[in-house]
């Protein structure tokens, strides 16, 4: 085996709020759906540009590295949450995301490293096998055990043919959607994009978000899921070492295809001579992934026929709380959905229809009931984790798309915080049209079968 890949951090900065930014008057207290992140994984994002595969080629590393720092200053003028840091209010029992003018002046800033590794960006960007040694190097890690916490680092590593962007971000600041708008700003300032600084800007406000019980059942969570604070441990029940974790994309093309044959085998469709609707990408990929872990899970002895098998996934909540905080809600904004079913007709030769059917079911109950699954851990509370499938992201997050920095899209974009067994990883893909790319991560023993009944639909 070879020896992981070496990395050497040559400059570790700041990047500050620029003085002219208009800073919240105060605070930013956590709401119930940010608090139950605070002890949770930390995002972490990575961005590999190949040079000369994209639109143009990379600037040399220092103008590359000069040119992400001012935009990310510029950029976080627009959010200044990123800069801030998460206190504890002892008075009150409230975490909050102190960005104010005080709170930047004391130390608020984003740490900002540079480094080099030996490892071959177009290798790193093309394999299908992550190699996990090297992602978990190119991202940063947060300091977030003990408040105040960081809310996010940004690293920039220079490679062969190319460089990494890594990102971190804290959950309990950030959601996927919340994370993404940030991202295309970035990018949108790091290229000139005129346009970018027209956009609509984010709104930050966590009294937009209307839940029963407001200040008091925030706290209520933070006393249940931190009870030690100003400590706020990342929660290592969730972590499993080891695992495998590969790359799928699915063409535009093969995903009509895979529609349609869940289409012919729904339930409806089994009981009716009438064709049934193609399902929503995120049903249909959700669908596949969900039986294929159970027919990689099942010849190992994980699952048996009668098991109850599960899907967890989120729902953002943005369009349907009443009244709506809007699109561009900066924070955490999202609601658990879990899918159930057996594993004996997920194993079924219809199984992938009954599959989109449970799943489809969830996200129609998330639509007409938002808050529902707001208290998520309680929802997966008790659920055998070795027959869970954890979905994460969105078939409508356009990874590639918005983030050219201005020598074209990333040739490959991964969410490295992926530490569990059954955890299933959404993007748009590479090339728009309704592709999608699916990253998994697995035991290593349950791989082979996973992708062997993965692409066995696209054949």
């Amino acid at each position: 085996m070879l020896p992981p890949p070496s990395i050497t951090v040559i400059e570790e900065a700041r990047v500050a709020v620029p003085a002219t930014a208009a800073l919240p008057p105060k605070p930013l207290r956590l709401c119930a759906l940010d608090a139950q992140w605070l002890t949770l994984p930390l995002i972490q994002s990575l961005f590999i540009f190949v040079d000369g595969a994209g639109a143009g080629n990379i600037l040399p590393f220092e103008s590359a590295v000069a040119s992400v720092r001012a935009s990310l200053a510029d950029t976080l003028a627009r959010f200044p949450p990123l800069a801030g840091r998460i206190v504890h209010q002892p008075a009150t029992g409230d975490a909050a995301i102190d960005c104010t003018a005080a709170g930047v002046a004391g130390g608020g800033s984003v740490r900002f490293l540079v480094a080099e590794m030996d490892a071959d960006a177009a290798r790193l960007a093309g394999d299908e096998k992550h190699d996990v040694e090297a992602f978990v190097r190119l991202v940063p890690t947060l300091d977030a055990g003990r408040l105040p916490a960081e809310t996010m680092a940004a690293q920039v590593t220079r490679v062969r043919g190319g460089l990494a962007l890594g990102v971190a971000m804290h959950h309990a600041v950030a959601d996927g959607r919340s994370l993404w708008m940030f991202l295309e700003a970035w990018a949108a300032a790091c290229r000139g994009d005129a346009a970018s600084g027209a956009a609509a800007a984010p709104t930050f406000d966590r009294a937009a978000i209307k839940i029963p019980g407001g200040e008091e059942l925030a706290r209520a969570v933070l006393r249940k899921y931190a009870p030690d604070l100003p400590m706020a441990a990342v929660a290592g029940h969730l972590i499993r070492p080891n695992l495998s974790r590969r790359t799928f994309t699915i063409t535009a093309q093969n995903m009509r295809r895979l529609k349609q044959r869940i289409a012919d085998l729904s339930p409806a469709a089994q009981s009716s001579a009438a064709a049934a609707a193609p399902p929503s990408s995120f049903v249909a990929v959700a669908a596949l992934a969900w039986v294929s872990f159970v027919h990689a899970k099942y010849p190992a002895g994980i699952v048996s026929a009668a098991d109850e098998v599960y899907l967890f996934f989120f729902a953002d909540c943005r369009a349907r709380l009443d009244p709506p905080p809007g699109n561009h809600y900066f924070g955490t904004c999202i609601s658990g959905c879990l899918a159930r079913a057996t594993a004996r007709d997920l194993l079924a030769k219809n199984g992938v229809g009954v599959a989109a059917a449970a799943v489809a079911a969830e996200v129609r109950r998330a639509a007409e009931d938002p808050l529902a699954g707001w208290d998520w851990m309680s929802t997966v509370e008790g659920v055998n984790l070795d027959r869970l499938v954890n979905l994460a992201g969105s078939t409508r997050f356009r990874a590639y798309e918005v983030t050219d920095f201005g020598w074209g899209p990333p040739g490959r974009t991964e969410l490295v915080t992926m530490n569990q067994d059954g955890l299933v990883v959404l993007v748009a893909g590479k090339k728009g049209g309704g592709g999608v790319q699916a990253s998994v991560s697995l035991h290593p023993a349950h791989m082979n079968a996973y992708k062997s009944h993965f692409i066995s639909y696209f054949g």
